[in-house]
């Protein structure tokens, strides 16, 4: 084999590998229409193998009338990129609400060929619902401060005058009088968890292991609510430290423990899997920073509990929404809300097998304090 020979196969090789290394569906269809190449998440995206694909036209695997097929046409009779947003190519081989970014270009060394690289809107759909969420618990926190002071101190009066009266109330008034007692109490009880998110001092943050975190958290877990419930690890040890606050991380994932075993309940199966892992990729732009900021910590609680509706799932984050008799609907707000806050973004994905909150974070940096520009810290 000659030198060029050799080279051009080092090079083809070496293209193949990192192609199947972008984390995006990427095809090249030529002049007939036929597949010629899918890269691995190709292969996921369309369930088939290369070779199976190779077999098909595009239009056998795309929906009729899809504008995917108008595009690539387009392509090949301009030779210039294009970009469309937002393509329904929904179908029972692909899935029922597929709807994707794509990315056509022409090839210019194959004459009629085009590569298609498809972004699913999953991910910048979360994003959009996750500045929703912020935006639900920013007018919690304006309700709050006038509850606070409109609703407690009339409380206290109501309560006080029970108090006085129930000295001299007979047997049957005295059960209305603590009827009165402990009403108030619990309405003053709501509105002193709402007076959480009115409280809007800057958040103390410093590097944190996000393992001596989850750690703290399965302690009490374990040595409370969760006391029959499996509970497994699946952590990252190189890791880098998330630039956060202790206190309020180890309330995030409690709240979410404590949710993952209420959905579980008694069934003796139940397992919760907390989890971490680096995730370089994700860049969102978020307040009080210029630019755009990367998100690369991934932390996990999975459980195998029953699910969450899908009515629900779209207003999880929101306030007031609970399926529990006796919640507040106030609890996954706050994390929310604390979440935000550390630039970071959370979601929620439900299944009838179980539901896993996904909460992505900033890594801690020396420069933290004032850092390099990418926002991802270095891996240890």
């Amino acid at each position: 084999m000659s030198a060029t020979v050799a080279q051009n196969t080092d090079m083809a090789d070496a293209a193949h590998i990192v192609l199947n290394t972008i984390r995006r569906p990427v095809i090249m269809v030529d002049q007939q229409g036929f597949i010629t190449f899918a890269n691995a998440d190709a292969e996921d995206f369309f369930r088939s193998s290369a070779t199976m694909l190779a077999r098909n036209t595009l239009s056998k695997l795309i929906p009729f009338g899809s504008p995917l097929l108008t595009l690539v046409d387009q392509v090949r009779e301009r030779r210039a990129p294009v970009n469309e947003y937002r393509v329904d190519v929904s179908s029972p081989r692909l899935g029922i609400e597929k709807v994707v970014d794509l990315y056509v270009a022409p090839v210019p060394e194959f004459p009629g060929s085009v590569v298609v690289m498809f972004q699913e809107r999953s991910m910048a759909d979360k994003i959009d619902r996750q500045m929703t969420h912020r935006g639900a618990a920013r007018s919690v926190t304006g309700l709050a401060a006038m509850l606070a002071h409109e609703i407690k101190n009339p409380l206290s009066g109501i309560r006080g005058a029970a108090q006085l009266l129930e000295l001299s109330a007979s047997d049957e008034d005295r059960a209305l009088t603590r009827l009165i007692t402990d009403e108030t109490d619990r309405i003053v009880s709501l509105v002193d968890r709402m007076e959480v998110f009115s409280d809007e001092r800057p958040i103390d943050r410093y590097p944190v292991n996000i393992h001596v975190v989850l750690d703290h958290v399965k302690a009490i877990a374990k040595n409370g609510f969760a006391k029959k419930i499996k509970i497994l690890e699946d952590y990252d040890p190189s890791l880098p430290p998330v630039f956060a606050n202790r206190d309020q991380l180890i309330q995030v994932f409690l709240n979410l423990v404590k949710n993952a075993a209420e959905a579980i309940g008694s069934d003796p199966q139940g397992e919760i899997s907390l989890s971490t892992a680096f995730r370089p990729g994700i860049r969102v732009s978020v307040p009080g920073s210029q630019g755009r900021v990367s998100l690369p910590l991934e932390f996990c609680v999975r459980d195998n509990g029953s699910g969450v509706s899908e009515d629900i799932l779209p207003i999880l984050f929101d306030p007031f929404i609970t399926t529990k008799p006796n919640g507040s609907g106030l609890g996954l707000a706050l994390v929310a809300k604390i979440v935000g806050e550390h630039g970071g973004i959370i979601e929620c994905d439900s299944t009838p097998r179980g539901t896993t909150f996904r909460i992505l974070m900033p890594a801690w940096k020396e420069t933290s304090l004032g850092t390099d520009d990418d926002g991802e810290g270095d891996r240890k």
